[in-house]
């Protein structure tokens, strides 16, 4: 979008006309609008009232300071200093621009009274403080302006003017507006979500309560794959977030449904007595029922822990594949996350291991 900016030139006027027509000449050459007294129109108002307006419409702040201090306002001050100062107080980006040698200057472009000089002097000496620049003609100072106002608003970017036509629609605005505020909702229940769950949760299996875990064990030679022994209809018993220890941390980023019967398995060989008992005997395999597996990704899901991961993948993957959701990141850091120890040194309980229940 094509910005133009509205930059106020002060300074005196009689004394600085050339000095204005190459300022204003070197703000059009860079597309900007400039606003100053000599562009005021008339009007049956306060004069320092419309000055101030005019400033705060404007983007940048230029003041000219040459031999001249300037018509007194109603509060005994320079109306170029009121404006310069104003400009100031509303925290305007200022360039200031003082003549190099007012000295050398004729005597009808100067302050005649001591006190118009020392007025005069001590406004250089206070537009001084702050970064300015030095010129000693009119067209010297048509060159600073240009090249400092384009540093200023490549550095101190203002809001600017545009076309009406470039505008965006205003009904666009308000959808871009309604689509914000309904973008702003979905992000908040997310932040929830993954805060506490989904609030239907309650009312499922989880946490502590017990579940049923019923498989099938192969029994092999430790030197081969010979069959030894099959102990079918086994079971054990373990909490939910046993299950939720075990499962979630390999659908960190994502996995399949073997991922899943692996941490499963894995869990039961830790639990059961029945395969710990052949453990540096024989080698040993556990089979879980598919049906479980299932039951377990139903769980999880309805829980809100785990989600389907739809990424795409090539035809020959006919895997599924399931991934945490941001609760379920939260309640696997909360179970698996290892925690500092207590005050006094002694080792943090660990979480119980629940017996199994049988087998």
């Amino acid at each position: 979008m094509d910005k133009r900016y509205q930059v106020f030139v002060s300074s005196t006027f009689d004394d600085l006309q050339a000095e204005r027509q190459e300022v204003m000449h070197a703000l059009l050459e860079l597309d900007c609008i400039p606003a100053g007294m000599e562009l005021f129109p008339a009007a049956n108002q306060d004069q320092w009232a419309l000055i101030k307006r005019v400033i705060d419409e404007c983007d940048y702040y230029l003041v000219i300071v040459a031999g001249r201090y300037g018509s007194i306002g109603p509060d005994g001050i320079g109306y170029t200093e009121m404006e310069y100062r104003y400009a100031l107080e509303q925290q305007k980006p200022i360039l200031g621009f003082v003549h190099k040698e007012p000295e050398s200057l004729p005597a009808k472009r100067t302050e005649a009274t001591d006190d118009g000089k020392q007025r005069l002097r001590a406004f250089r000496d206070f537009v001084r403080q702050k970064p300015c620049k030095m010129w000693t003609s009119a067209s010297e100072l048509g060159s600073v302006v240009s090249r400092s106002l384009v540093h200023l608003i490549k550095t101190t970017p203002a809001v600017g003017w545009v076309r009406a036509s470039e505008l965006p629609d205003q009904d666009l605005v308000r959808e871009n507006a309604k689509l914000r505020q309904r973008v702003d909702e979905l992000e908040r229940d997310i932040r929830a979500f993954a805060e506490r769950g989904p609030n239907e949760a309650d009312g499922f299996a989880q946490g502590e309560d017990r579940i049923t875990i019923p498989f099938k064990l192969d029994v092999y030679e430790a030197s081969s794959y010979k069959t030894v022994e099959v102990k079918e209809q086994l079971q054990i018993q373990v909490a939910w977030n046993d299950i939720i220890r075990c499962v979630l941390p390999s659908l960190a980023i994502e996995g399949t449904e073997s991922d899943i019967d692996n941490a499963l398995e894995e869990l039961v060989a830790s639990r059961s007595g029945v395969v710990k008992s052949y453990v540096g005997k024989y080698r040993t395999h556990v089979d879980i029922p598919r049906t479980f597996r299932d039951q377990v990704v139903v769980q999880l899901s309805a829980l809100g822990l785990v989600v389907p991961s739809v990424k795409q993948r090539s035809l020959r993957d006919r895997s599924s594949y399931w991934k945490q959701t941001p609760w379920g990141r939260t309640v696997m850091t909360r179970l698996c996350a290892l925690r500092r120890p207590p005050v006094g040194g002694m080792p943090a309980a660990e979480p119980s291991a629940a017996a199994d229940g049988g087998a």
